[in-house]
């Protein structure tokens, strides 16, 4: 099969490679779109340990089972392969399984191929006429789901009344702020440094998108909640100073393990930091669901191009050069 296979630093090449064999229970899927992650940028950099190379990356897919009880339907990944027996599991948190593994980090592949191989009851269909490109938004859009799911929990006044603060405008932090909005958010801040990114998230809803870089951008002590879906050193103080006495504070990104955080703020104003790790696999249904219906609108700010072009494709995101929140590989 060709794959998009990561060989060190900066470098990336599409290449053959073994066709995957399936283990016991699992399923091959022919892959038809698959979004590249700030986690496969990282790894790209050469910044991720956990991601040694050589190593096929990517994660967020869509794609057409070839055998088992699915066969010739179109799913999507969950990703994340937890042992499905310990407590955690057994309990609905699938996502804090200390056995789990995920594709794109050994010892399993990823999905920047034309084949990979993934248990069976990580799949789950979704309707035929869903575009794939749409259909692999999936995963990052079910992160964020996630991530106001617990934010939800946390605050203490309802969305509604709440203003709202997130931290980038990549595929993680806008459909954060979709969700956010399909909630019954009114006021919504995206900041977010690439300018072409600011206009795609102002085009995608009813979001004020403004740079943090600049003086003032961001006010001080203003925001019932934040969403930081950076998770740099620099984007945890921006996070520090803009929360409000009370507010809540929800870290997905994990940029760096710099410091950032203002403890003795967080401490002195009853503010809640909660970090806050993908999803489970009812994440994933709702997350379809709210795709199939139009609940986060129509997708448009996704780019798409052919897996052999995916090494321009990391060098453009690398360089700013994409305005697109998310950049869609179609094998």
């Amino acid at each position: 099969m060709k794959a998009l296979v990561y060989t060190g630093p900066r470098q990336i090449v599409y290449r053959d490679e073994p066709d995957p064999e399936p283990g016991p229970e699992e399923v091959v899927v022919k892959i038809e779109a698959v979004g590249i992650c700030g986690s496969d940028m990282h790894a790209y950099f050469g910044h991720d340990e956990r991601r040694p190379a050589p190593l096929i990356l990517g994660h967020e897919a869509c794609g057409q089972v070839l055998r088992g009880r699915h066969e010739g339907s179109r799913v999507v990944i969950n990703p994340l392969v937890s042992c499905g027996s310990c407590d955690d599991c057994l309990g609905g948190r699938a996502n804090l399984c200390r056995e789990r593994e995920i594709i794109s980090m050994p010892p399993r592949q990823g999905a920047f191929a034309e084949f990979v191989s993934i248990p069976e009851t990580n799949i789950l269909p979704v309707p035929k006429s869903m575009d794939p490109a749409h259909a692999a938004l999936t995963e990052p859009i079910a992160t964020a789901l996630h991530a106001v799911g617990v934010a939800e929990r946390a605050l203490w006044r309802p969305l509604g009344e709440t203003r709202a603060l997130v931290i980038g405008g990549g595929a993680v932090g806008l459909s954060a702020a979709l969700v956010l909005a399909s909630r019954g958010a009114r006021d919504i801040t995206v900041a977010e440094t690439n300018p072409g990114r600011r206009q795609t998230v102002t085009a995608s809803g009813s979001f004020q998108a403004i740079d943090p870089t600049s003086a003032d951008a961001v006010e001080e002590n203003a925001y019932g909640l934040i969403i930081d879906a950076v998770g740099g050193g620099v984007t945890r103080a921006l996070a520090s100073r803009a929360v409000k006495p009370g507010g809540v504070i929800v870290h997905i990104g994990l940029m760096d393990t710099k410091e950032g955080v203002d403890i003795r703020k967080i401490t002195l104003q009853e503010v809640t930091f909660i970090g806050t790790y993908t999803y489970t696999m009812v994440d994933f249904r709702a997350t379809i669901s709210a795709i199939s219906e139009g609940a986060l609108g129509d997708l448009s700010w996704i780019e798409r191009c052919s897996l052999s072009a995916g090494a321009e494709a990391f060098d453009n995101l690398e360089h700013g050069r994409s305005a697109a929140s998310k950049i869609v590989l179609l094998p």
